[in-house]
């Protein structure tokens, strides 16, 4: 199961606003998570009952990052696939389509957080207190 997580450090976790259910005649899940890694997305996905075929989704940035499938593991009602590239900088929205029909529709969006976490710690000399956060202007 240690192989289906991404290297690197986990920057943040997703929440969806609304519940992100998708129900066709082929498929049914519920996007539960979307976990933001260094180098990947991880998608939580609770199927309708355990022995159900993988979904098929694909995921959507406002720039049109091309997200690619790299792995996918079921375990029980739970699946959990694994996208690469992570979130570039200044990705503000995230959202999860079914593929599983001609024309892919959304599932759930999500807000994506301003992302400023390094990949490592710089040696600083204050006292051990961490740095002001990074401020954007809103769209």
């Amino acid at each position: 199961m240690r192989e289906l997580i991404p290297t690197g450090s986990l920057r943040g976790m997703l929440l969806p606003p609304t519940y992100g259910r998708h129900v066709t005649d082929s498929t049914a899940f519920t996007v539960l998570s979307v976990e933001i890694w260094s180098t990947g997305l991880v998608v939580n996905i609770q199927l309708a009952s355990d022995n159900e075929p993988e979904p098929v989704i694909i995921l959507q940035d406002h720039f049109g990052t091309e997200y690619s499938l790299r792995r996918s593991a079921n375990i029980g009602s739970r699946n959990l696939q694994v996208f690469t590239p992570s979130v570039p900088p200044g990705t503000r929205s995230l959202t999860v389509r079914s593929a599983d029909e001609a024309h892919p529709r959304p599932v759930v969006t999500f807000a994506v957080p301003l992302m400023a976490v390094p990949d490592s710690i710089p040696e600083t000399d204050d006292g051990g207190y961490p740095s002001p956060p990074e401020l954007r202007r809103p769209a």
